[in-house]
């Protein structure tokens, strides 16, 4: 089954029925955009996320790889079973996203929030995500020219724990547009990946057909009026986890 992310969340009640409605993780802005939360935003919202995990520790842990413990090619398929397990645990796994901010910053802002996981939005590189903390979810940013051989190069296994391919452009951290989704496709016959980019509930059925990514993103694409619309997150995880699709 596809996981869902349900992204720039900016208060407990949406981040609460979005995981009541079956979202895997739950992402919260911490870089420049109209969706970055407060400090006591995201305090409420991990409060409130984190409420049932006593039982298991506030913070999620991974049994990761590290360096050499794998081959490349099965980086992120280990990391994927790390998260997997994860979820099994801990779900919805809480989210921050980053974009061109200092590294000392994200870790800062990741371990007073108690995240469990970093998203890096921005053009970072694989030298700046070994110096994060958490586990990273790298974001790939496809234009219109780009191949799955320069996403190969660009996202090479062995630094990231997880694969994002969003639309190329100015707006980092999600810009509602989608790109090519066959060279995402292609990049999903090789490893597993999260997808965003311009998905609704409308079209993200037929995204999942196609590229059959581990996992999709979404942010404006279940917003009214600039909102979270909560009618609109359950249509899309609805519409997300009910394709079936062999992996």
């Amino acid at each position: 089954m596809t996981r869902v992310k349900i992204c720039g969340i900016r208060d407990p009640e949406t981040a609460v029925e979005a995981a009541k409605a079956g979202a895997d993780f739950i992402g919260m802005m911490f870089a420049e955009s109209r969706r970055r939360v407060t400090p006591q935003e995201c305090y409420d919202i991990t409060e409130a996320l984190k409420a049932g995990r006593q039982q298991h520790g506030a913070l999620a842990e991974f049994d990761g790889p590290s360096r050499g413990d794998v081959s490349g090619s099965s980086w992120y398929g280990a990391w994927n079973d790390a998260i997997e397990q994860g979820l099994m645990r801990w779900r919805p796994l809480i989210v921050g996203v980053f974009a061109d901010q200092d590294y000392a910053e994200v870790n800062d802002i990741a371990n007073a929030a108690g995240l469990d996981l970093v998203q890096l939005s921005g053009d970072e590189d694989t030298a700046f995500v070994s110096k994060i903390e958490r586990p990273v979810i790298r974001v790939v940013h496809v234009a219109e020219a780009t191949s799955a051989i320069d996403i190969y190069d660009e996202a090479a296994p062995g630094s990231a724990a997880g694969l994002m391919l969003d639309t190329g452009g100015a707006v980092r951290g999600g810009s509602g547009a989608t790109f090519d989704w066959e060279v995402a496709a292609e990049v999903s016959r090789r490893w597993p990946l999260m997808l965003a980019g311009g998905l609704t509930p409308e079209n993200v059925g037929a995204a999942v057909a196609q590229v059959r990514p581990w996992a999709v993103d979404v942010s404006s694409g279940v917003e009214t009026d600039g909102k979270k619309d909560i009618e609109k997150v359950r249509a899309f995880i609805r519409a997300a986890k009910g394709v079936k699709v062999d992996r």
